[in-house]
């Protein structure tokens, strides 16, 4: 994992019947501020990231998630349904390969990946090189599929306009409780492969409660890009969050 948050800076010394510890390493003034400096940079960046978009007229959308959630199919399914009414383009992170880029150049949409190596999320700094690889001045949407984690990537401003964290079934519904500074960073929960749902002990009402105790004006979709089901409320809340902006 990174330096740049802290997620790597960890106390060992605990025995495993310890629930909660303090890390001196992170109470240490220096290191604090180091990572406050990083962060306030970030968010530099982040506004003017956000700034190049409305130049363009372009509408951005962060998603997040954990690996294996759905993003890149949700992506690829977006791109068949809405290609003859807006243009999308996409920024990919991964610590590493192109694939995610690959499958979303094959949907006939513009990509960039970015692999960060260690690194466990995208920053402002990362996202203002792959804004920089795509035609802007074609597009009406850019996605950032952001690197597959609960944790880090809920602490970085990207610059986007919306922030979408995917809850997959297969996850468990306890997801929003265990990582909560993710959910209340998010706008929309989209709640993934509910085609599974038959097959998992998953408890939509607890996900739904559970998310919106920490959030309480979070919006809620649940989709399968399998089945389809959730697909069209996913693509209209698009439309309307995208004109709202004045991008369509």
């Amino acid at each position: 994992m990174c330096k740049d948050c802290g997620c790597s800076i960890t106390d060992h010394n605990h025995s495993r019947e310890e629930h909660h510890h303090s890390n001196p390493v992170l109470e240490n003034k220096k290191t604090v501020e180091v990572i406050t400096k990083i962060l306030d940079e970030n968010d530099k960046q982040a506004e003017s990231n956000r700034k190049h978009f409305d130049r363009y007229g372009i509408f951005a959308v962060n998603l997040m998630s954990s690996p294996g959630a759905g993003k890149t199919t949700l992506l690829e399914k977006t791109i068949e349904i809405l290609s003859d009414k807006l243009k999308i383009g996409v920024i990919e992170g991964d610590l590493e390969t192109n694939r995610d880029a690959e499958r979303i150049r094959s949907k006939g949409a513009p990509a960039y990946q970015i692999t960060t190596g260690q690194a466990c999320h995208l920053d402002a700094f990362m996202v203002h090189e792959g804004i920089h690889h795509l035609p802007l001045e074609e597009l009406d949407i850019v996605f950032v599929e952001n690197v597959g984690n609960l944790v880090c990537p809920a602490s970085y401003d990207i610059g986007t306009h919306l922030n979408v964290v995917l809850l997959s079934v297969p996850e468990g519904d306890d997801k929003p409780a265990k990582y909560p500074v993710m959910f209340r960073s998010a706008d929309l929960m989209l709640i993934t492969k509910t085609d599974l749902l038959p097959y998992f002990d998953f408890d939509l009402n607890r996900a739904v409660d559970e998310a919106r105790s920490l959030n309480p004006k979070i919006d809620i979709i649940q989709l399968s890009t399998k089945t389809g089901e959730g697909m069209e409320k996913w693509i209209n809340y698009l439309k309307v969050k995208a004109s709202l902006r004045s991008v369509i």
